[in-house]
């Protein structure tokens, strides 16, 4: 190369210089001083794994990239679209007057839900690290990353739960029936029509209860294991292992399969719903609007977007983090809102028009067939489902979506948790099959966990994991401090000079403004101000003690932040104004890298043009 290739080199230094702040190598490992080692420059880091070394020139193993970027965009649809899709959202939008539910959505979609969708996979892509090691970035705040973890460690937990009431689900749709040919499928209820019952309820209501569930009557008599859904929990867990085990490379080829099929199951289901008599009638009651309950319906808008957006786990960041260095995130994160809110609006004309046919067949009020969670999915339709003609094909297809579509959502939660614990070891730990000891070790004890909500006291125990581990409050939360350290410590203005550096251009100003101002902070409050002790069905109160269990369940998570930012204190040498610049933002060894890492860029991008 001639002296003018350098000075033009040196040239995109000098300018490149004034905007990028910190350029990680793409490893995502730290040096013994807390520093980034640079040891690559950034673009080398998107090449696609499966080289001749496994194994980068400082002894750590190479970060894997997606083999395309349509892998990541499926990952995050897979992981994003749930079941929450289905149940909660057309639930919240009948409940919250209708189509009114759509303006305080939308408003919060822009507000919170998209530009911290934005931050957590921009954040991963930059540090190329997990939810963990991406917070070296402002090391006081590491935390945050301890925090996300323990968040998405009990939603792996508890999550799975859904997915084995779906594979049941799906089975008995092929075996005794749920509800068919006028008659349940238990033999105790054989003579009884699916729409009477001696006390009143259904026979698919006493189906989930009494068989499915077995539900005992507290959290204080767990009962025995029901071996059937301990066969369908163990099965799943295997599906998990087997879709994670190999990283990226596995995870990025099923996930085509099991983000893709929900939708065509949708479209299915949406074309047989629209055909029945009282679908129209279930629909109008779904847009409705009831103007009345604008002022009512913020609350449900703030949490629905942050749950089913994925924020706050760790797991985009993870995603993000397998990104190549100049992979255009901006628009990737429009895509996926769209998709995600999209799916959402979509599943409401799915649910309402096979609900209005149920209403019409029983003569009733829609609002009386209509129900929250998994009343709405394992009571509601498939007793709608049970007046169909051909009802087994009906419910095993809606049974097979829904597990799809909770098995996208649990790998890659599975995935994020893996990343985060695997990339803070050193070298020396490093082995080659380290993965799948990691992933085959998470999987056997989540399992362990699954067994409690496996009894007949398992619904009490899933429903403190849900209300409490990983729901709005810790959520809020996390996504709040996120906000804050950007915005705040390490800088906003910093933050979009280094998501120029990756994608080309600044992003639109608003982004900033919502990281910086317009926070989860007032959801959070609101949150807080109208806390409601847990109940289940509105008549069983939980006693005291499993109150405690929840709030320790919450606090696990919630306290890593407050609780590290004293710890890094108290361990500095000095007072805390001495130590506070270094730990809050580490400025002097961001400068003394900043130049040479921008050189390696520069100096790649020249050999690239020159095809070198």
């Amino acid at each position: 190369m001639d002296l003018d290739t350098e000075s033009g080199a040196l040239s995109i230094v000098k300018d490149e210089g004034k905007k990028c702040h910190l350029i990680p190598n793409g490893s995502g490992h730290q040096g013994v001083n807390g520093s980034l080692l640079v040891g690559t420059c950034a673009p080398a880091t998107g090449a696609a794994p499966g080289g001749s070394s496994q194994v980068d020139n400082l002894g750590y193993p190479k970060r894997e990239t997606w083999a395309r970027q349509m892998d990541f965009i499926m990952s995050c649809v897979g992981f994003a679209v749930g079941i929450g899709n289905v149940w909660r959202f057309p639930y919240l939008c009948y409940k919250n007057g209708g189509g009114v539910f759509l303006i305080p959505y939308l408003l919060i979609v822009f507000m919170g839900g998209i530009p911290i969708f934005f931050l957590e996979i921009a954040l991963g892509q930059f540090m190329k690290a997990g939810s963990i090691n991406v917070w070296n970035i402002v090391p006081l705040f590491k935390g945050l990353g301890y925090s996300s973890m323990v968040i998405v460690f009990f939603c792996n937990a508890y999550y799975i739960m859904v997915l084995v009431w779906a594979f049941y689900y799906f089975v008995r749709s092929f075996s005794k029936g749920l509800c068919q040919n006028g008659t349940i499928g238990n033999s105790s209820f054989r003579n009884l029509t699916c729409a009477e019952l001696t006390d009143g309820r259904s026979p698919v209501t006493e189906f989930w209860e009494n068989e499915v569930l077995n539900i005992s009557d507290g959290l204080e008599q767990p009962g025995i294991i029901n071996w059937e859904l301990m066969l369908c929990l163990l099965a799943t867990w295997v599906m998990v292992y087997f879709c994670v085990w190999k990283g990226v490379k596995s995870t990025g080829k099923v996930v085509y399969f099991t983000a893709t099929f929900p939708y065509i199951s949708l479209i299915i289901l949406l074309v047989r719903g629209l055909t029945l008599p009282g679908a129209y009638d279930g629909i109008v009651y779904y847009l409705k609007p009831d103007w009345t309950k604008l002022g009512e319906v913020w609350i449900d808008a703030g949490t629905q977007i942050f749950f089913s957006y994925a924020i706050g786990l760790g797991a985009l960041t993870a995603l993000g983090s397998y990104n190549r260095f100049n992979n255009d995130c901006y628009k990737d994160t429009f895509i996926l809102a769209l998709v995600n809110s999209g799916t959402s609006f979509f599943a409401g004309f799915v649910v309402f028009s096979v609900l209005g046919f149920m209403a019409s067949e029983q003569g009733v009020d829609i609002s009386k067939v209509a129900e929250s969670g998994p009343g709405l999915v394992f009571i509601a339709y498939p007793k709608a489902v049970s007046l169909m003609p051909l009802a087994p094909l009906w419910s095993a297809l809606f049974f097979f979506m829904l597990l799809l579509l909770g098995l996208d959502s649990q790998f890659v939660g599975v995935e994020g948790f893996v990343t985060g614990i695997l990339d803070p070891f050193p070298r020396k730990h490093y082995m080659r099959y380290r993965r799948e000891f990691a992933v085959a070790g998470c999987c056997l004890l989540y399992f362990i966990i699954g067994l409690s909500m496996v009894t007949r006291g398992g619904m009490y125990v899933f429903q403190l994991f849900d209300y409490y581990s990983a729901s709005g409050m810790t959520l809020l939360w996390q996504t709040f401090w996120e906000c804050v350290v950007i915005a705040w410590v390490y800088g906003a203005d910093r933050f979009m000079d280094d998501i120029a550096c990756m994608i080309g251009y600044r992003p639109f100003p608003w982004m900033k403004w919502c990281w910086s101002f317009i926070t989860p902070c007032g959801i959070f409050l609101f949150h807080l101000i109208n806390y409601k002790p847990l109940t289940y069905n509105n008549v069983y109160v939980y006693p005291w003690w499993g109150e405690v269990i929840g709030w320790c369940l919450a606090l696990s998570s919630m306290l890593c932040i407050p609780v590290s930012v004293v710890y890094k204190l108290f361990r500095a040498n000095g007072s805390i104004r001495e130590v506070g610049d270094p730990p809050l933002c580490p400025r002097a060894w961001i400068e003394s890298l900043r130049l040479q890492v921008m050189s390696s860029i520069a100096i790649n991008s020249v050999l690239t043009q020159m095809k070198i």
